[in-house]
Parts: C-alpha cells; sequence; structure tokens
C-alpha cells in the first residue's frame, strides 16, 4: 500500500530540494549591489504612505477570514458535483442542507455588519 505513494513522495522531494537549491544556488551567484532605491518597500509602484507598523482596522482581518471561510465552503461543492449521479436524491438533500446553513450564516454576516466597508 505504501508503494503506492512512493512516487508522490519522490515529487516533493524532488520539488523542495529545487526550490531550495535554486533559492541557495542563486544566492551564491547573485550580485550582491544594495541600494537605498532597492531596499525601499514597493506599493504597487507608489511612494509609501505612512508606517510599516500602522495598525488595520479589525474589518480588514474579519474580512479576509469571512472570504476564506466561504472560499473554504465552496471547495466541498467540487466533489459533490463529481458525484452527482451517485449519490441520487440523498446528494442532492444533503447539499441543499449544506447551502442553507451557508446561506443563513451569509444572512448573519451581512446582517450584523461585517460586510460594510468603512
Amino acid at each position: 500500500m505504501l508503494g503506492a505513494y512512493l512516487p508522490i513522495l519522490v515529487l516533493v522531494v524532488i520539488a523542495v530540494l529545487f526550490g531550495l537549491g535554486s533559492v541557495i544556488f542563486s544566492s551564491l551567484i547573485g550580485q550582491k549591489k544594495p541600494s537605498t532605491v532597492k531596499l525601499a518597500p514597493y506599493e504597487c509602484g507608489c511612494e509609501p504612505v505612512g508606517s510599516a507598523r500602522e495598525r488595520f482596522s479589525i474589518k480588514f482581518y474579519l474580512i479576509a477570514m469571512l472570504f476564506i471561510l466561504f472560499d473554504i465552503e465552496a471547495v466541498f461543492l467540487y466533489p459533490w458535483a463529481v458525484l452527482f449521479k451517485r449519490l441520487g436524491m440523498f446528494g442532492l438533500i444533503e447539499m441543499g442542507v449544506f447551502i442553507v446553513i451557508l446561506f443563513v450564516g451569509y444572512v448573519y454576516v451581512w446582517k450584523k455588519g461585517a460586510l460594510e466597508w468603512e
């Protein structure tokens, strides 16, 4: 049984070694000419505004967590879609319950004002 996972393990090891090797090799042979322009923070081509130690609003983190939550929940739709015909009516009802729970959570978050960006 473990023999079936050996090619995956070999691929992961090769990928990690390639990544580490590329970083180490480029740091050894790459030019090192630091300047004030190279060491300055980069913000989409604009001059940096404010300090890097500036505090963010809690709304930013709340929106980010909600995005991750609903994004992860959407991942559960893919296996259901693949096995839709095999699951039959039971699968359809279970996914309906899942979608209703997600929708109730979305409405709750919306009513609480978590999606309002001020």
